[in-house]
């Protein structure tokens, strides 16, 4: 598995919402009008208890909440971008999240997910990485950054 097969544009979004909460529905809500989510309200759900369990904002501008659900056939990947920031993440840095990518994978995927997790993590990691997404104009343009197209 690798990056490519699991990113789509339509799922590479601005986000115009300002607190966690609202950006994890933003997120959650968009794909499902975009992709056959099964069971939204479930889904949201739990990624709402993941983030009760720790935060996902694991710092320099990043979260990546994440959760395996039943139901998911197809490893799903939402970008999301805040140019604002998202202040009340609760990142591990404590400073707002610029970048959410948001996983959704079926429960029987942990070797997917990991995979996918990885590699996510990994691109962000880099600085020039994270500030071209951060200016990038459109959901393609988003996918050549992370596979090092641009």
């Amino acid at each position: 598995m690798d990056l490519e097969s699991v990113l789509r544009s339509e799922l590479c979004l601005t986000i115009k919402s300002k607190t966690k909460t609202e950006v994890l529905l933003e997120l959650i809500d968009e794909a499902s009008k975009v992709i056959k989510i099964t069971n939204t309200d479930q889904v949201k759900s739990e990624i709402f208890y993941r983030e009760q369990i720790m935060s996902t904002g694991i710092g320099q501008g990043i979260a990546v909440p994440h959760v395996r659900f039943e139901g998911i056939k197809d490893p799903i990947v939402i970008i999301g971008k805040s140019e604002q920031g998202i202040k009340d993440y609760e990142s591990l840095d404590q400073q707002p999240v610029h970048i959410v990518v948001l996983i959704i994978v079926g429960a029987d995927q942990h070797k997917e997910y990991l995979r996918i997790l990885s590699l996510i993590i990994h691109s962000l990691k880099d600085n020039t990485i994270r500030e071209n997404i951060l200016s990038a104009q459109s959901g393609e343009e988003i996918i050549n950054i992370f596979l090092g197209e641009k």
